[in-house]
């Protein structure tokens, strides 16, 4: 197959595969950099190119065997900046050449789907099923290793590879000015933090927000927030480094709740007078999911569950929270429908109106240093690592 720029291989209209280098989870905490196959797209299907990958913790979360649908061997990553390489039949939204944010919450468009339809949720069910089992929809994956044995797929995107085949409804197509090392981001984290805040929740100007756990979503969050115009950001953390990077965002106050003599809903709420009227579990503990809960104004306060907890938690709280006006919800990818909203963020992005820059703490080369990415997302330090392919 002929090359082109960016080491791009372009479709030659003959199915063939790609052979290419990809970071491999065989097992938990086993994460290692093979050769793998990527197959043809088939009908319905996008065959990219990952120029760019963002490390969230959720590929973290799936790799040390905490996710109940995490499967192995299989290909993470689902925050990435990528080019149309080939398309399957059928695939009418998007050509070699174009760029593409693949998204791990679809949007099928179609007239039947009573979710793409409604305006109260981002939640597209077409291929939940088989994204869940970690295979394309026709209930097979386009991934093998040298040695023939078949790669899950994860999130409908496996950006952790040079090489990945989403689903057409998948691919968010983006301006061909955007620089797919920062909107990468844009696949998850950042995105999440912005929409949990503008679409979730709503927050309107005059408000008070209170964020839980400071990293890319939570400042996102922050960010968001500030744009509205919120009055008061509490800004929460174990962390006392994180205060400095979290008032660049737009915080107003800092809390680390270990320096606290009382629980730190308690504090919010003798701080507010009734609480505060937005809160954001950005952590996935159950423990921090309750303490936002219970910091949320009486009568009217809002609570939005961003982060995932581990299998098996759940949640709990006195229902007298409840009864006395509190909202707890919950958020998928900020509630933004992939296809239609996240294009918009891209042009907002490259306008100058959603400056991104400061959430790159960490820069690698090749898909061989994506362990590197992971033991920097882990250092506690790391807002986002981008690997660039």
């Amino acid at each position: 197959m002929p090359e082109a720029d960016n080491g791009l291989i372009w479709a030659t209209g003959t199915g063939a595969p790609i052979n290419c280098r990809a970071a491999v989870a065989f097992g938990v905490d086993d994460l290692r950099t093979t050769d793998v196959v990527v197959a043809a797209p088939k009908a319905g299907e996008v065959r990219l190119k990952v120029v760019a990958n963002a490390l969230c913790h959720t590929d973290i979360y799936t790799l040390e065997g905490s996710d109940p649908e995490g499967l192995f061997p299989s290909i993470l990553g689902h925050e990435a900046g990528t080019i149309v390489e080939s398309v399957g039949e059928g695939v009418t939204s998007v050509k070699p050449g174009d760029k593409v944010i693949p998204c791990y919450t679809p949007q099928c468009r179609e007239a039947d789907c009573i979710f793409c339809a409604s305006p109260k949720t981002n939640l597209c069910p077409k291929i939940r099923g088989t994204q869940g089992q970690g295979t394309m929809p026709d209930g097979t994956t386009r991934f093998k290793s040298a040695d023939g044995t078949p790669l899950a797929h994860f999130m409908g995107c496996s950006t952790f590879a040079e090489y990945t085949v989403v689903a057409e409804i998948s691919c968010a197509k983006i301006s061909d000015d955007a620089d797919l090392e920062k909107v990468c981001m844009l696949g998850c984290g950042v995105a999440t933090g912005w929409g949990a805040a503008w679409k979730t929740a709503d927050v309107e100007e005059g408000a008070s927000v209170a964020v839980f756990g400071l990293g890319a979503v939570g400042l996102a969050v922050i960010q968001a927030a500030k744009i509205r115009g919120a009055r008061r950001i509490f800004a929460i953390d174990l962390n006392d480094y994180k205060k400095a990077i979290a008032e660049e965002f737009g915080a107003t106050d800092f809390l680390n709740p270990s320096d606290e003599d009382t629980p730190i809903q308690q504090r919010l709420v003798e701080t507010t007078q009734w609480g505060v009227d937005y809160t954001f579990d950005c952590t996935g503990n159950t423990e921090v999911m309750r303490a936002a809960l219970e910091a949320a104004h009486r009568g009217w306060g809002v609570s939005v569950m961003i982060g995932v907890a581990a299998a098996g938690q759940e949640i709990s709280t006195r229902p007298f929270q409840l009864v006395t006006g509190r909202t707890w919800k919950g958020t998928a990818f900020g509630g933004f429908n992939s296809r239609d909203e996240v294009p918009p963020l891209v042009d907002q992005v490259l306008s100058g109106e959603l400056p991104i820059d400061a959430y790159v703490t960490h820069r690698l080369n090749g898909v061989e240093n994506t362990l590197g990415a992971v033991d920097a997302l882990h250092g506690g330090d790391c807002l986002r690592a981008v690997v660039s392919y």
